[in-house]
């Protein structure tokens, strides 16, 4: 889930800053109930018996394609991306999130953003799915052998740097002065303006929709490390 901790906006907000700290995803609309409601029942009973055998470990979301891209966020999730943003069924979703012991708590599914028209996929409310802008996504390697996570900038002061949308590169990153040399770039990626749909795959007694798990106890350096 991307920026989970910005609120139940439609649009995410990117800083002037050069770099910006992103957890995983978006609360979900307040005016709908967290319980998924009438069709969404089949929807959540599927993914949650059918994601977490395919899914149950970091490993394996990392053998299937997806990286990590972000810190713990405020939840207890840790996001995991496959950059493939159009979700082609309720099998395949764009993201995936983990907790700091590599155990599966929910995933996004994601759709191409049509202005107006959420997605009216899988009997889910189009009103539960998050608009992103476009945005520039990196991760870089810190002191120590660290990696920094969780840290991205606007698509316009990436253009206005001289980047490319549809081909980043991390020399960009270091003429903005965000990075010190190419090699202390692990990743830099485009995350495209997408339609996002965020569900607990982990049971939630709050409901899949909700935004925190009762279930789930972040750690101490959730929403704080790399900021």
């Amino acid at each position: 889930m991307i920026t989970r901790s910005l609120g139940a906006t439609l649009t995410l907000v990117l800083t002037l800053s050069a770099t910006l700290a992103f957890a995983a995803a978006p609360k979900p609309k307040p005016t709908l109930p967290p319980q998924p409601q009438g069709a969404e029942l089949a929807f959540v009973s599927h993914i949650q018996k059918a994601l977490p055998p395919r899914f149950k470990s970091e490993a394996d979301a990392e053998r299937a394609g997806y990286f990590r891209y972000t810190n713990e966020d405020s939840s207890g999730s840790i996001s995991y991306a496959n950059l493939h943003w159009t979700s082609t069924d309720w099998n395949h979703p764009s993201q995936l999130w983990y907790d700091v012991h590599g155990n599966l708590l929910g995933a996004d599914f994601s759709e191409p953003y049509v202005a107006g028209k959420p997605p009216s996929l899988w009997g889910v409310n189009p009103a539960r799915w998050q608009y992103f802008e476009e945005h520039v996504h990196y991760i870089l390697r810190g002191p120590n052998g660290t990696i920094i996570y969780g840290h991205a900038t606007s698509a316009a002061k990436f253009t206005a740097a001289g980047g490319s949308l549809a081909d980043p590169q991390a020399a960009t990153l270091v003429k903005m002065g965000i990075a010190k040399s190419t090699a202390q770039v692990v990743r830099v990626f485009t995350f495209p303006a997408i339609w996002d749909l965020v569900v607990w795959v982990k049971p939630n007694p709050n409901g899949a929709f909700a935004w925190m798990n009762p279930l789930v106890h972040p750690s101490a350096n959730a929403a704080h490390s790399d900021m």
